[in-house]
Formats: C-alpha cells, sequence, structure tokens
C-alpha cells in the first residue's frame, strides 16, 4: 500500500501521526520554489503543524524549478509524506512519525509554467517561499517573458507581475521568504528582482507597487534534515506503518526558522503560533551569531581535535565522556561569554544546551573530516571574531579555544603533494586537507620547527586580519599544546 489520500484511512495511526481530512479542503496560501528535503523538513513541517491546530489554515502549492527528474513521486502520493523526527531533546530521546499534507500540488516550472502564472490571480495567495541554493540568488540578465524564464529571481519577477496584472492595487503583494543560506537573503534578493524589472523596462506604476506592497524578508533556518534516513530505520518504519512513502524523509529534534518581519508580516505567518521553531522579529542577528557561534564555532574548534583523536563522527565524539566534557567546556565557558551582538548569558546558556543535544543525536552520521573542508577560512569567520572578543571582555586566556587552535594546526601538517592535492597522515593513514590555505601549511611546516610556526601563524594579518600575537599569553598556550598533542597517542 502506498502512502496517498486514497488510501490514508486503512493506515493506522498507532506509529504515526494523520492529518485531519478536513486539511484537504484548505485554500493555497503559499507557493513554494524547491521540492527539497529542507523545505519539507523546517517550513512546510510549521504549516501542517498549524493547520493541524486550525491555526493558518493554508496549504502549499510547490514548483519545481529544476529540469532534471519529475514531479511523479508527489502525484502518486497526492503530495503527502512521512517526516520522522528523532534526536535529543533535553536529555531525552524524541522518536516521532507524522503524514505532512501541507503541500497540495507540484507543478514543474518547465512543463507546467502558465499554471504556476494563474496562482497569481488566487486572493488567498499571500507568501513565497524558496530555498534554490546559494546559487539560485544570481543576478541573470534576462527577460521575463520566456516559459519559463531560466533564474529563480526571473521566475519570481514574472509571478509578481503576472500579481500584479491580476489583482493589483493596495494590498495585494506578497511576503517573500528566502531560506537560501546567504546573508541578508531577503534584501539580495530584492535587489536582483529590482535589478531586473529595470533591466525589463517594466512601467514604474508595476515597479512602484513592486517596492511598495511586497516585503521581501531576511530569514535564518536551522534544522538537519538528512533526508531519507538509514535502510534499517526505513525497514522498521515501513514495518510499522505498513505503507510505502518514496517522499519519506528524517529531520532532527531542533527546529529554527528566523524571519525578519513587523507586525503585518507576523500576522500573515500566523503558522508561526504553532511552534516556538519559528521567530518573527525586526531583527534576527541574534539568532544567526547564536547558531555561527555556539554550533558553528564549536564545530570548528572541536573537528581537528576530534579527527586526531580517532573519532569519524560528531555522536561518536560526544559519546565519549572526555570529549564530550571538553567540548561542552568549549562552548559554555569559552565561546557564550564572548558572542558578538546583544546576546545574553541566559540566551546563550539555553541555545546552547540544544546544540548539545543536537550533537549527541545518534541518528545523525555527521563526519568530522566534512567538517574540516575549508579549515582555515572557517577559523577566521567563526572563530577569531569570538577569541578577540573573550580577551577584550574576559582578560584571560580562553584554554579550551586555545586547545583547538592548536588541534587545527596540526591538522593542517599536510606531509604529501600530488598536484593540488594535499594530505596529512593520521595514525599511517593519509587523511585529505581540503583547505585553500593547504599549500600554505605544507610550506609553513616544512620550513619551521612547531613552536615557531605557531607564532608565524598568530601573526600573519594576511590570515586573520589582525596579529594574534599580541593577545598576552595565547601564543605560548597554544605552543603548549601543540607540542602536547603532537607528541601524544591520543586516545580514541
Amino acid at each position: 500500500m502506498i502512502l496517498n489520500k486514497t488510501n490514508l484511512g486503512s493506515i493506522a495511526d498507532t506509529f504515526v501521526s494523520k492529518p485531519p481530512q478536513a486539511v484537504f479542503d484548505l485554500p493555497e496560501k503559499v507557493l513554494q520554489f524547491g521540492t527539497g528535503v529542507l523545505l519539507r523538513g523546517l517550513p512546510d513541517y510549521f504549516i501542517d503543524k498549524a493547520n493541524r491546530k486550525g491555526i493558518f489554515n493554508g496549504r502549499i502549492v510547490v514548483i519545481k524549478s529544476t529540469d532534471t527528474g519529475g514531479a511523479d513521486a508527489f502525484e502518486e502520493q497526492d503530495g503527502l509524506y512521512t517526516l520522522c523526527v528523532r534526536g535529543i531533546s533535553q536529555g531525552a530521546k524524541v522518536e516521532e512519525n507524522s503524514i505532512c499534507a501541507a503541500i497540495s500540488r507540484v507543478l514543474s516550472a518547465k512543463k507546467e509554467w502558465n499554471a504556476v502564472l494563474a496562482c497569481a490571480g488566487n486572493p488567498e495567495m499571500q507568501i513565497i517561499i524558496s530555498n534554490t541554493t546559494e546559487v539560485g540568488i544570481q543576478y541573470v540578465e534576462e527577460t521575463i517573458d520566456q516559459q519559463p524564464p531560466v533564474s529563480f529571481p526571473a521566475k519570481l519577477l514574472a509571478f509578481l507581475y503576472a500579481r500584479y496584472q491580476a489583482r493589483g492595487g493596495n494590498n495585494t503583494g506578497m511576503i517573500i521568504i528566502p531560506t537560501e543560506l546567504i546573508v541578508g537573503n531577503g534584501d539580495k534578493l530584492r535587489e536582483i528582482v529590482l535589478k531586473l524589472a529595470a533591466y525589463n523596462r517594466m512601467d514604474e506604476t508595476f515597479v512602484q507597487w513592486l517596492k511598495a506592497e511586497n516585503r521581501f524578508c531576511n530569514s535564518l533556518v536551522d534544522r538537519i534534515v538528512p533526508g531519507k534516513p538509514e535502510e534499517a530505520l526505513q525497514q522498521q518504519i515501513r514495518q510499522q506503518t505498513a505503507y510505502e512513502d518514496n517522499l519519506l524523509i528524517m529531520s532532527e529534534v531542533y527546529r529554527l526558522w528566523a524571519i525578519e518581519g513587523d507586525a503585518k508580516v507576523k500576522e500573515a505567518l500566523s503558522f508561526a503560533q504553532a511552534d516556538d521553531g519559528v521567530i518573527i522579529a525586526p531583527d534576527i542577528e541574534k539568532y544567526r551569531e547564536l547558531k555561527l557561534r555556539l554550533l558553528n564555532g564549536t564545530h570548528t574548534l572541536s573537528c581537528g581535535l576530534a579527527f586526531l583523536s580517532g573519532f569519524t563522527t560528531v555522536k561518536e565524539a560526544m559519546a565519549d565522556k572526555a570529549f564530550g566534557q571538553f567540548v561542552e567546556a568549549l562552548m559554555l565557558q569559552n565561546i557564550a561569554p564572548a558572542i558578538p551582538g546583544k546576546v545574553s548569558g541566559e540566551e546563550a546558556e539555553a541555545f546552547g544546551r540544544q546544540v548539545l543535544d543536537r550533537f549527541r543525536n545518534p541518528y545523525i552520521n555527521h563526519q568530522w573530516i566534512s567538517i574540516t573542508m575549508q579549515y582555515t577560512s572557517k577559523m577566521k569567520m567563526r572563530v577569531i571574531p569570538v577569541l578577540l572578543k573573550y580577551f577584550k571582555d574576559q582578560g584571560t586566556i580562553p584554554q579550551y579555544m586555545a586547545t583547538g587552535f592548536a588541534a587545527y594546526l596540526l591538522f593542517m601538517k599536510a606531509v604529501e603533494k600530488n598536484d593540488d592535492k594535499y594530505s596529512g597522515v593520521y595514525n599511517s593513514k593519509p587523511y585529505p586537507i581540503n583547505d585553500d590555505k593547504a599549500g600554505c601549511f605544507y610550506e609553513l611546516w616544512k620550513k619551521y620547527e612547531a613552536n615557531e610556526l605557531v607564532m608565524q601563524v598568530l601573526s600573519d594579518t594576511g590570515l586573520w586580519e589582525t596579529d594574534l600575537t599580541a593577545l598576552p599569553g595565547f601564543g605560548k598556550t597554544v605552543q603548549d599544546q601543540l607540542n602536547r598533542l603532537a607528541s601524544a597517542t591520543l586516545p580514541k
């Protein structure tokens, strides 16, 4: 039995939460560019949850904007899919299955562009969501009368023009929320759309409507949605639910969708009332800083040490008592007190505890070696501002950050060069160093002993835009930790 609307009544709700039948009669209120797992595991999850509570009362028209593949699975299953939530929340294991009915239909931009544009005339349509990858929000000089336009911004402009032609007037615009992982994604998308409008020589009255009636909201999304779970879990779910689902996906428990907006945006996005993971605020920079420093920064300062300690995945390292304690101390004692911006100690502590639960998730296989990619640029962006602020505010040496920095230097010790690829060696086995600065470190390690190398790297303003040897005692602490790590037989 396949999951679809016809078979929904035959599915027992013992192991899966089913949507109420009334959901299928709700109007289409959202246009979504993208069918990816992040959208289905986060925005669509929130909308489905709100619909079940009778709050938002609207469904999603999804636009498949790429030329590859087809919408067959969505058609066969009437847009239904199972979301399996797996992870740790406040120390307790969470296992939840729910059938999401947020999607009303999926349209192919390539084959059904006129049907997409027809949605513009729907008075209930209020919101546009996108996740077309970071490459999707790019300016491409093109006309919007193609069937369809090539780029996502041009498709969006064509839809908004169709909206203007069909509806026009006051209070007829859309709330547009890109979820692509770009800082200021809404601002950038608005800028590109207006530039395209100028290139297409569109009527000034339309351009004024575009500016005045449509809201482009910056947003930040944070949820790990790996897609299909491992085969063993898929098999278990199939046995429990007794149906086939070709769209089944898994996500972690944690979820955050921070959207920059005012009271008018909050009123339209009423689904936010259904889950505290949706935050609508005039400024979302605080949430970006919390994620960047406590999650990403902790990953960056831990990955080299974890890998050189013999751990393959994040969950494996967190299951080790000593390493788990190191990560917790690094995050809460060194990073949390020094987050740039207006973040209170209580907010940092609460967010940090959630991140620790995420790191311990037994269902997510996050590889440490993947986290080391572009190690140097991640150190510069995620860690150095926190390091500088810690010294400024605390006036002492952040010991755990110094250890993480030393492990970074040791990991970057390339011993083999093959064309433009560099490798280090751990436990007699090579590992890749995928970093734009790998060649630089290859030469440094050939030229200097460990203590001098530390000072050469720390003083390199080309790397860090500041001289880190000016931080009292930091260089000596990094030297000590590097020598200890290099001489130790690190336990697994």
